[in-house]
């Protein structure tokens, strides 16, 4: 098969097989398959996306594509844990010894950071002697023996990621929902385990700024990894401000040690908790999260956390020490305070400035050989939703020298909104994703149409038409057709049903599991090319449709089958951005 076919089949807005999807992976990496082609594919991707079936076949062939790690070895089922990213955020420093506490096994492979603060791997290295250097066989061995190790990413793990993910860089393909969950759990399937749980952060530090984009992205990536056998759970965090008060290597490990103490910032135990949650339901540890949550509790509070991390860090080289003495990790030369000017209430604490300013600091590196300075960073002292008077102490800088204190207290001297008014805390947990199986049939969905189509108002056809959405939440909203005497201002049961659950829904939590739509005619009737351009417009292409009439007969096709070549958000923003003219 030619690659330029396949290009093609995917700009006109069809489904890829997986023997196609293998073939130009194959051919890529063989160098058979030049960087000009692979672009043009690429591009197709971010205009038409792609369905359930396709990204799970482009992730597989990706995982499949180097090394894997093979954790059979290892007793009990190993559940993962992938944060999309943020400022400050120290959770696998915590969920690891937590976890491992109350038995399940933790085999986690990290990264470097790029960006606002060092990766995982950056802070355990900011304790004396830490090695996250280990060869297969000694990462197995430490987590049978002691149930936990957290080491650096070895061997050449999904190499057709890498080499997608640097022609995406320049070639204006990373932000595609397709592409960015494929990346992230190709990367995941190849590293072992069982089942999977996802923190995609949401806000200003995050990559997915809002709260609709966090949703799709999670979505997406939970139906690849169930897809792929892999047992996936999302959960959504906010990233807003920063995680917790640090923002620095060995400054977030200390906040790590008072976490795991039962001594840590609220907002940092609460989503360690969710995940950690999650995680011990998936391995079986507890029969729900009600039950994972209070086992995980006890573990802070007797004191069986803080020792096994004591064990983990002795067992990787480094000096356990550090954890009744904190002042043994490293130090920096300067620390200086800013000082709140006005009195009020914190309003906002914008997380992506006081990340950029860390990095800055040398927290962070902005090229991959930088190295970066475990010491530095920043550590607030108040966030959003608490009062403070004038003088009282808003951050410290921890820096190398004293003029880089007094260049990040500068860029940081109006980052904290501050009003007369008070303001809530903020909530930091905003929601799950959890897989929803789906059938060939929805006989509850079905007879929720049916039903609604009793309401149809239809004087001058007599043609009544019901629609029915179930959300993801298990929620099932309902329209039906309304007929006006002026022809163009009648709307379709399904467009009914789709602007009630826009209006009735809270902001988020518009996301549509599946449809069903009931008419009286001989055989099961589509939508019209409206209806079909607003599903287009608002769900997923992979987003099951049972069509059928009142008979019972029951037709199964897809958002993307009904409208292949559905105009996209993307193409509109493409227009804009190109100012192109009505008459072009």
């Amino acid at each position: 098969m030619r690659a330029v076919d396949l290009i093609d089949k995917k700009r006109r807005g069809l489904a890829l097989q997986k023997e196609e999807i293998q073939a130009l992976m194959d051919g890529y990496l063989a160098g058979e398959i030049p960087d000009y082609q692979m672009s043009a594919f690429l591009m197709a991707v971010c205009w038409r996306g792609m369905n359930t079936e396709e990204m799970a076949n482009l992730t597989r062939a990706m995982a499949a594509s180097g090394d894997s790690l093979d954790l059979t070895e290892i007793p009990g089922v190993k559940v993962d844990k992938h944060s999309t990213g943020g400022v400050g955020d120290k959770t696998t420093l915590v969920l690891a010894p937590l976890l491992a506490a109350i038995g399940v096994p933790v085999a986690k492979m990290s990264g470097r950071g790029l960006g606002h603060t060092g990766g995982t791997i950056d802070k355990l290295e900011a304790i004396p002697g830490f090695q996250t250097s280990l060869s297969g066989q000694a990462f197995v061995q430490q987590v049978k023996s002691i149930g936990v190790a957290v080491a650096g990413q070895t061997g050449d793990l999904a190499p057709a990621d890498k080499r997608l993910y640097a022609l995406r860089d320049v070639t204006a393909t990373v932000e595609s929902i397709p592409l960015i969950a494929s990346s992230i759990m190709s990367k995941k399937l190849a590293s072992g385990a069982d089942a999977i749980v996802l923190d995609v952060k949401v806000g200003d530090g995050a990559f997915m700024k809002t709260a609709d984009d966090a949703r799709r992205l999670a979505r997406t990536m939970v139906e690849i990894g169930n897809h792929a056998g892999r047992n996936t759970v999302a959960v959504l965090s906010s990233m807003e401000e920063p995680l917790g008060y640090a923002v620095g290597n060995a400054l977030e490990v200390r906040e790590a040690i008072l976490t795991l103490a039962n001594q840590g910032p609220t907002d940092l135990t609460e989503v360690c908790l969710a995940l950690a949650a999650e995680m011990a339901v998936l391995a079986g540890a507890a029969d729900d999260v009600d039950a994972a949550r209070t086992r995980l509790v006890r573990a802070l509070e007797d004191g069986s956390a803080l020792a096994k991390l004591r064990a983990f860090i002795t067992a990787q080289g480094g000096d356990a020490s550090v954890v009744d003495e904190p002042q043994k990790l490293p130090q920096a030369a300067v620390i200086r305070e800013m000082t709140a000017t006005r009195a009020g209430c914190i309003a906002a604490l914008p997380a992506l400035s006081v990340g950029e300013a860390a990095m800055r600091l040398g927290a962070g590196r902005s090229t991959k050989d930088e190295a970066v300075d475990p010491a530095v960073g920043i550590v607030l002292r108040a966030k959003v939703g608490d009062t403070v008077s004038v003088g009282d102490v808003l951050l410290e800088v921890h820096a190398a020298s004293e003029a880089d204190a007094q260049a990040c207290m500068e860029a940081l001297r109006d980052v904290f909104v501050i009003q007369d008014a008070p303001v809530a805390k903020p909530q930091h947990v905003l929601g799950y994703i959890r897989f929803v199986q789906k059938t060939d049939g929805d006989a509850e969905l079905l007879d929720a149409a049916k039903a609604a189509r009793q309401k149809a108002y239809t004087p001058y056809s007599g043609f009544a038409v019901g629609a029915a959405l179930r959300m993801r939440d298990g929620r099932i909203i309902t329209g039906a057709n309304i007929e006006n005497a002026s022809y163009g201002l009648t709307n379709c049961a399904e467009r009914s049903a789709v602007f009630t659950a826009l209006t009735q829904l809270e902001h988020g939590a518009f996301d549509v599991a599946a449809i069903a739509v009931v008419a009286d005619a001989p055989e099961p009737v589509s939508p019209c090319g409206a209806c079909r351009q607003v599903f287009a417009e608002f769900c997923a292409p992979d987003t099951p449709v049972f069509l059928s009439n009142i008979k019972g007969a029951v037709r199964k096709t897809t958002v993307g089958e009904l409208l292949p070549g559905a105009f996209t958000p993307e193409q509109m923003a493409y227009a804009h951005a190109q100012e192109i003219p009505l008459d072009a």
